[in-house]
């Protein structure tokens, strides 16, 4: 029998995102009335340098016990790193409040990241994970690489978190461009009780033709229809442009984006919005296939 989908997986890494993508999967749990995970997946370190062959010169028995050292070396910083992991996963648990979010575990596993969630995924609603960014200016900001592989490898959702400390959204934003995907995760919205009772706002970015604003209007109406009190609005310029600056300006709000909805050639060429609003924004995100 197949997993159901429903524990919200908070994926922890120890950096300075970590006490936020805690307290965000928290809200989500709560507010999805789901089990919660706290996850922490140990990657492979990068191998040791090769020694060289100098039996020539101390004899076998030397090189021998030097191979032996080094291999003892790499035992006991696996042990040192699976201890400092667990440390912190019990650290991240005694943050939880118990009685908000009833039903929680921790989880360590060994491998590749998006390899680990990958595996989770039957079983999995939401992942909640942090965005490590080190900007030199806000234009030269880096998206983390394991967010980009992991909004474009899950089919899941994902919440993205920055190093602010969390605050529970008061309404959230739609980034919509009249897309299939931003379809689809007008749809998700709509039907999910993630973000239920609060005001919404869809934005429009960009030429806005007679077209695309009959989509934005349609829109609206599915989640006016679902019980959302919702406003929509067309801001003039690029989306990575307009809409970090709005969000600034809203206080405790949610970002909702849909994945990717270019083609993987025109991604490769001009880049993809979704990457550049998760690069750029500094609210929670929520990005829906």
């Amino acid at each position: 029998m197949p997993a159901t989908p429903d524990t919200v997986y908070a994926c922890l890494d120890g950096l300075n995102t970590t006490p936020a993508v805690v307290d965000g999967a928290c809200w989500a749990a709560q507010r999805l009335g789901a089990p919660l995970t706290l996850l922490h997946t140990l990657e492979r370190p990068e191998p040791a340098a090769a020694v060289g062959d100098y039996s020539g010169v101390l004899g076998m028995g030397a090189q021998d016990l030097l191979l032996q050292r080094l291999s003892d070396l790499d035992e006991e910083r696996a042990k040192v790193a699976q201890e400092a992991a667990q440390c912190m996963l019990d650290e991240a648990r005694s943050r939880v409040c118990q009685e908000s979010v009833p039903q929680m575990q921790t989880l360590l596993r060994q491998g590749d990241l998006i390899d680990v969630l990958l595996t989770q995924e039957p079983s999995a609603r939401l992942f909640v994970l942090g965005s490590n960014r080190r900007p030199a200016t806000a234009r030269k900001l880096r998206l983390d690489h394991r967010i980009e592989a992991a909004v474009r490898n899950l089919r899941q959702p994902v919440m993205v978190m920055d190093a602010v400390p969390f605050t529970a959204p008061e309404h959230f934003v739609v980034a919509y461009d009249g897309s299939p995907t931003a379809d689809r995760a007008v749809a998700a919205v709509a039907r999910s009780p993630l973000l239920k009772g609060m005001p919404a706002q869809l934005v429009m970015a960009g030429d806005c033709p007679a077209r695309l604003q009959e989509r934005l209007r349609a829109a609206q109406t599915q989640l006016a229809d679902a019980g959302f009190a919702v406003t929509s609005r067309m801001l003039q310029g690029l989306p990575e442009e307009v809409i970090p600056p709005l969000m600034d300006s809203l206080g405790n709000a949610l970002l909702v984006l849909g994945a990717y909805g270019h083609s993987r050639i025109r991604q490769l060429i001009v880049g993809s919005t979704t990457t550049a609003l998760l690069r750029l924004c500094s609210v929670p995100v929520v990005v829906l296939r």
